[in-house]
């Protein structure tokens, strides 16, 4: 199962945030141990490097971080169709947009993402952590 993981859940598993944290380390664990395709777009990552940044205040640790997803998560290119496309959609939080057309485009199976809200319209399934963790 190919699951795009939003920028929320990697924030949560990083920075250890609760009360998220257990869910989102469930996330990484199940791709960790190939359960699922994890991935994240390239739009995820220049703001995963940002706030990473800002909770570290440290760029070598920032980094190292960032690798360290490299590891675990293919990262999908954002492409100007996408971010065009999403100019277009039903999805009212353009960011929220950007990743549903590049999962779209890229053929995901689900992403997963706190902020289901905002997602209502995706054309990819859309699961809290919690949720898509049952089905899992």
């Amino acid at each position: 199962m190919n699951v795009l993981v939003d920028t929320c859940i990697v924030i949560d598993y990083l920075q250890m945030r609760s009360p998220f944290y257990d869910n989102a380390r469930d996330l990484v664990m199940a791709v960790a141990g190939n359960q699922i395709n994890g991935y994240i777009t390239a739009k995820s990552v220049t703001d995963i490097y940002y706030l990473m940044h800002r909770y570290f205040h440290d760029d070598i640790r920032t980094r190292n971080a960032l690798s360290s997803l490299f590891k675990l998560f293919q990262v999908l290119d954002t492409t100007a169709l996408d971010c065009q496309l999403a100019i277009l959609s039903p999805i009212s939080d353009y960011e929220d947009a950007v990743m549903d057309e590049t999962a779209a485009r890229n053929g995901i199976d689900c992403i997963v993402s706190r902020n289901i809200h905002d997602y209502r319209n995706s054309s990819v399934p859309v699961y809290l952590p919690q949720d898509f963790l049952q089905i899992l």
